[in-house]
């Protein structure tokens, strides 16, 4: 049995330049503060924090929804990719960022705390500075 978890967050920017920052090397690159190769292509392959995240988008609803092919070093090569589902919603001056993250292995419930320390914390510092 696979493991899945949802996390959410508000940040202060709108969900087009949110989404247009996860989508792009230079956007999510400074949104983290880790190197990322993106890009915006459907069935695209992407790396995040210097490679340790790896994937490919499956389906982009432009300004609205992002879903990854996800996997991290920490993944043996018998386990399959688990799959991020992020929906973006105004909510006043903000965005509601809401993370579906399912598939993940035994070693999974990990990732839970790592978007709060690793996303959801840098993305609400960097775009507060705007």
């Amino acid at each position: 049995m696979s493991l899945r978890f949802t996390t959410s967050a508000r940040i202060p920017t709108t969900p087009a330049v949110l989404y247009a920052a996860w989508l792009s090397s230079e956007g999510h690159t400074k949104m983290t503060g880790a190197k990322a190769n993106c890009t915006a292509k459907l069935g695209g392959a992407f790396q995040a924090w210097d490679g340790y995240i790896q994937g490919r988008n499956l389906e982009l609803q432009e300004n609205e929804r992002i879903v990854q092919a996800w996997r991290t070093g920490h993944f043996s090569a018998q386990e399959p990719d688990s799959r991020v589902e992020i929906t973006l919603r105004a909510d006043g001056d903000a965005t509601e960022v809401t993370l579906l993250h399912t598939g993940l292995p035994a070693h999974g419930m990990r990732y839970l705390q790592g978007w709060v320390d690793f996303y959801f914390s840098p993305m609400a510092t960097y775009f507060s500075r705007d």
